[in-house]
């Protein structure tokens, strides 16, 4: 899996957002400014050739839909971050979230307990 970029996926969340539709569709929901359908379609093509989307032709118009989760992208691209800007170290992640005030004492001990429950469920 590689990485996408802004405009890619910009229109991957569409696409996952509707599951399934034409180029039509996804311009429907891109916020503006308005985007040439040509510029979507190769966007939407781009994402055909990486691997992202599927389609189902109808003569000469395609029904697209994703074969990459947001989930699988989001674990791909969080891993990514993760390894880019903290070394691999999922404790400096967690440190620079609770230094930047955007996790509190609460969700602190939320983490704590899932940690604690995996840790049960796998018998350590």
């Amino acid at each position: 899996m590689e990485r996408l970029t802004k405009k890619e996926e910009e229109v991957m969340h569409i696409i996952w957002q509707i599951g399934r539709g034409f180029v039509n569709d996804v311009l429907e929901k891109l916020p503006p400014p308005k985007r040439p359908y040509s510029t979507v379609s190769s966007v939407v093509r781009i994402l055909e050739k990486k691997g992202f989307v599927g389609y189902k032709a109808y003569g000469k118009t395609y029904e697209y839909f994703p074969i990459v989760s947001r989930d699988e992208y989001r674990k791909f691209d969080l891993k990514r971050v993760i390894r880019d800007y903290f070394e691999n170290s999922y404790k400096d992640v967690i440190s620079f979230f609770a230094k930047e005030e955007k996790i509190n004492e609460e969700e602190l001990k939320e983490i704590i307990q899932l940690i604690q429950s995996k840790q049960n469920q796998n018998g350590n």
